[in-house]
């Protein structure tokens, strides 16, 4: 399914970075950056142009191949890692940050990531982290998780639990105005998580 989104004309979900993470990139660390479920690397490139070493990880070959090519025009560099969540490793205390944009996932796979994602973090390694919420279905047509995958939305309680061992920065709720490419366009509900790993 993502090859073949990720092999439409364009970019699926735009070329600019996610609006969350344009706003707190100043939270974290310009050093070692995991950008997973990255896609078509909009984000990952814009970060590489902020001066963070970057890796950007997805499941389609396809997507991380626009994510060279636009690496490549806007004259900066990127790492890029085909693999699937179900199994990838994402190391010990390899990286500084963690961004995860609307990276919706089943329940027990997303507990399974996110047990990762501390255990790869850096002590004063910084997760950033923004998704769709339950409440999205009463702005249909937006993007996410289709109704009968519900429980792939996450919420804020749920973050805090899965992220318990981390310095919370920021956990909210909220709507706001979406606009991110085709297929994530219009008003509807995140939720938008910033949290960092004790140490250093």
């Amino acid at each position: 399914m993502w090859d073949e989104r990720f092999s439409e004309p364009g970019h699926a979900y735009g070329t600019e970075p996610n609006d969350f993470l344009r706003e707190r990139v100043g939270d974290l660390k310009r050093a070692r950056c995991l950008c997973i479920a990255e896609g078509q690397g909009r984000n990952a490139v814009w970060l590489a142009g902020q001066g963070f070493d970057v890796t950007a990880m997805d499941q389609s070959p396809v997507g991380l191949q626009k994510a060279r090519e636009l690496a490549k025009d806007r004259g900066v560099s990127i790492a890029t890692q085909v693999a699937d969540l179900v199994d990838y490793d994402m190391g010990e205390g390899a990286w500084d940050s963690i961004v995860s944009v609307f990276c919706h996932l089943p329940p027990d796979l997303r507990r399974s990531v996110h047990a990762r994602i501390v255990n790869a973090l850096a002590p004063g390694g910084t997760l950033l982290l923004e998704a769709y919420t339950p409440d999205k279905y009463d702005y249909p047509g937006v993007g996410g998780p289709p109704r009968d995958q519900l429980e792939r939305t996450f919420t804020r309680a749920m973050l805090l639990d899965d992220f318990k061992d981390l310095e919370i920065i920021h956990a909210a709720e909220t709507v706001r105005e979406v606009n991110e490419g085709k297929y994530h366009h219009g008003r509807s509900a995140v939720v938008q998580f910033l949290a960092k790993k004790p140490g250093e």
